[in-house]
């Protein structure tokens, strides 16, 4: 069950990147823009075992983010019950992704450690605000927190008021003890129906804003139906009645995006008919067309060749 969600915090990051940026602010107290590069590095590495075959692990993301400093993420997502065993883990990566960048310079080793982050899904009563590496070496102690982000505590006004639309798609785990009375009581369903198509108005309204692109959208809305789909399977009337909304909202997306194509076919042929008549500026063509004059001018460019 976990390797949906893994795969879905996977996803999101790799394809929409960018939504990564708030939460590192949010985790880290980071004032990052969003215009900054984010580069991704393998997240495979293979740990050497004393009298064993090396171990592959694979992390969940492994990134660097170049502001005035360039600075490297480790971040997790976990849906399981804290055990200690996630800390090791942790650590081991880190320590892992340290040696990967390491430099020797004169025998001397430098290794650098990413900042580090879980992103816990369920959160109970075991689930600390944070971990902590203590190392203990013969130069000295060093220690330092690994924050924790507990997603379940974030409301939709929080998610959307500060840019957090990554968790978008994990937000039903807050809903998740109310499964049995969602899919016995039909009022109550209809209230998380609801929720659920503020998110998608708000979204919308997102979209039109310029803040994110359909793409992104989409890649929300999908991810949200996979997660409802597996998170409530033994709630057939939730699964249906939120993941099948979700899922019509997907195909409302792609008939939008075909309706968009097709307006923008229509304003290239009226602009290319203007422009084979020769009687109007870039400038009046685009406004009467709808087109921006960069397309104009383009349209104009392929015209001549």
């Amino acid at each position: 069950m976990a390797n949906i969600y893994d795969g879905a915090f996977r996803t999101i990051l790799n394809d929409c990147r960018k939504l990564i940026i708030p939460v590192i602010n949010e985790i880290f107290g980071e004032t990052y823009t969003g215009d900054e590069e984010i580069r991704f590095f393998p997240n495979e590495h293979f740990l050497d075992q004393q009298d064993e075959a090396d171990k592959e692990r694979i992390t969940d993301t492994n990134f660097t983010v170049f502001g005035k400093i360039p600075k490297k993420y480790h971040v997790e997502c976990e849906s399981s019950l804290p055990d200690g065993k996630i800390t090791i883990r942790l650590f081991e990566y880190d320590a892992q992704i340290a040696l990967d960048e390491g430099e020797v310079t004169e025998e001397t080793l430098t290794v650098t450690f990413p900042n580090t982050a879980v992103l816990y899904l369920r959160t109970y009563k075991k689930t600390p605000d944070k971990m902590k590496y203590v190392i203990v070496t013969p130069g000295g102690t060093v220690q330092y927190d690994v924050p924790i982000m507990k997603v379940q505590t974030y409301s939709l006004d929080d998610i959307f008021e500060k840019g957090l639309l990554m968790l978008i798609p994990f937000y039903i785990f807050s809903h998740e003890k109310g499964f049995p009375e969602y899919n016995s009581n039909e009022q109550k369903l209809v209230e998380l129906k609801a929720e659920y198509q503020k998110i998608l108005e708000r979204l919308d309204e997102l979209e039109q804003q310029g803040v994110i692109g359909a793409f992104d959208k989409r890649t929300i809305i999908e991810l949200s139906r996979d997660v409802i789909k597996e998170i409530a399977q033994k709630y057939e009337n939730v699964q249906k009645g939120v993941g099948d909304m979700m899922g019509g909202a997907l195909i409302e997306t792609e008939a939008r995006k075909i309706l968009n194509k097709g307006i923008s076919e229509t304003k290239k042929e009226t602009a290319l008919r203007m422009l084979k008549r020769g009687k109007m500026t870039v400038e009046e063509i685009a406004e009467d067309s709808g087109l921006s004059v960069a397309e104009v001018e383009q349209l104009a460019e392929l015209q001549s060749v």
